[in-house]
């Protein structure tokens, strides 16, 4: 089934849930091509639920087959390099393979200068709970899937071990999701 979801419905949801008004933003270099031309990445500047700046697709699978899917991720400061990482997964789920929830991918580079971080993995919205994780619309739903940066020994224990005993690691590290300096929890 392809899909076709109302990409106004899906940011209202964002915003509702972030408690924080979107600033759309067309990418303009890189494989745009390859995005459906209605896509977008929508910035959220710290709010009122979140004192971090947010990143989201918005339009992600639109006209795809499969499960739709939308990505976002956290950064402790504005950083519009962001959009260009999250262009790039669209770009990647549209075209080479589709994405999926525990996925991992690379990044090509650092998620923020000097991280070690440059791979991600797709992970349930654990800040923000199944309320914003599942958009129903009357095509269907769309899941929202937060894109966490993590090294790529991480990746590779991820790969070994799955994607629990990360996760499992990630919380008996503390995992500060937002530190672009932390160390690799494994």
């Amino acid at each position: 089934m392809t899909h076709h979801y109302s990409l106004e419905h899906l940011q209202r949801h964002l915003e509702g849930q972030w408690q924080a008004p979107g600033r759309r933003i067309r990418w303009e270099q890189g494989p745009t091509s390859k995005l459906h031309p209605d896509f977008r990445v929508v910035e959220f500047e710290p709010g009122d639920k979140h004192d971090f700046w947010i990143y989201s697709t918005l339009g992600m699978s639109l006209d795809l087959e499969g499960r739709p899917i939308e990505l976002h991720l956290f950064a402790p400061q504005q950083n519009l390099n962001l959009v260009e990482l999250l262009v790039a997964a669209a770009a990647f789920h549209r075209t080479e393979a589709p994405l999926a929830l525990h996925h991992t991918l690379n990044l090509g580079r650092p998620w923020l200068p000097g991280s070690a971080c440059d791979h991600g993995l797709i992970a349930v919205p654990y800040l923000d709970g199944p309320d914003l994780e599942l958009l129903r619309t009357p095509q269907g739903v769309v899941s929202n899937y937060w894109l966490i940066p993590i090294t790529e020994s991480e990746r590779d224990f991820k790969v070994r071990m799955g994607w629990e005993e990360l996760e499992d690691m990630f919380e008996v590290s503390g995992l500060d999701y937002l530190d672009p300096n932390r160390p690799a929890c494994v």
